[in-house]
């Protein structure tokens, strides 16, 4: 076999792998426009045959989405913020001092990230409410989804730092520097395409959360969108269509940010992969 031949089954392979993974995003925006009706066709409809455009105006006015969109921003931002602030320098010092101390840290970090959102909800509310948090409702969400994605952080971000040379921060030091001066002039603007991009994927998981929102927040005015959507799920009837037209509302910002800035992206996560 031929090397064009196994480019070729191996681009034919990621197309079809591309589809599969990319379907239900399609799906939802051609469910988003169509009726009731035929959202239950058999055969399904793979295209609709009227447009329901309307469907989006509807959602629009009904369910207030600027206010949940916004409610979703600030949860986001405040997570990220959280997250970066004090996430960075505990990646800092695990790339920098191995010990064994420094081992035992990293592997309680890698098991933080395998503690599920359900098993963690419980205490956390339970905590919350007996110091008052839940009194700031959006807060105690940003501090318990920050807890929630530290690790995640934590790990990336040390990966970006060891791909910056030793020597470069000792240079500094010998220059008077201090070692915050070197990490915030030397070492965060060689490494900062990964954080940029850990800090987006931070975002990105604030921004979709729902555990965490559902538990805590009891206020219907400062609920994110991934609740809002829920409104459509009624005991008797459910408006595909809406919830849809809903999800694609929400999603398609995210989904431009991530198109716009994948090369990034790719860049920021694959940083230290050969370190």
């Amino acid at each position: 076999m031929s090397e064009r031949t196994k480019n070729l089954i191996l681009l034919a392979v990621a197309f079809v792998l591309a589809a599969i993974y990319l379907f239900p995003l399609y799906w939802m925006y051609v469910t988003s426009l169509k009726t009731n009706t035929s959202i239950f066709a058999v055969p399904p409809e793979f295209l609709p045959g009227s447009p329901q455009w309307q469907t989006y105006a509807e959602i629009w006015a009904e369910s207030d989405i600027p206010r949940y969109l916004w409610n979703s921003v600030f949860i986001a931002t405040g997570v990220t913020l959280v997250t970066g602030v004090m996430g960075t320098g505990a990646a800092y010092v695990l790339a920098r001092y191995r010990s064994v101390w420094m081992d035992v840290v990293l592997f309680l970090v890698l098991m933080l990230q395998v503690l599920p959102p359900s098993l963690m909800v419980t205490p956390i509310f339970v905590a919350f409410s007996t110091i008052g948090l839940l009194e700031y409702p959006r807060i105690a969400t940003i501090l318990a989804i920050s807890a929630k994605t530290m690790p995640f952080f934590v790990i990336l971000c040390r990966a970006a730092f060891m791909t910056v040379p030793r020597e470069l921060e000792e240079a500094a030091l010998v220059d008077g520097n201090s070692r915050a001066g070197a990490l915030f002039m030397i070492v965060l603007p060689l490494a900062r395409n990964g954080v940029l991009v850990v800090a987006l994927l931070i975002f990105m998981q604030g921004f979709g959360e729902y555990v965490y929102s559902t538990s805590l927040i009891a206020d219907n005015r400062l609920q994110p969108a991934s609740i809002g959507m829920t409104n459509y799920l009624q005991p008797n009837v459910v408006t595909w269509n809406a919830i849809m037209a809903f999800a694609a509302t929400y999603v398609t910002p995210i989904l431009a940010v991530f198109v716009i800035l994948q090369r990034n992206i790719v860049s920021g996560l694959t940083a230290g992969a050969l370190k």
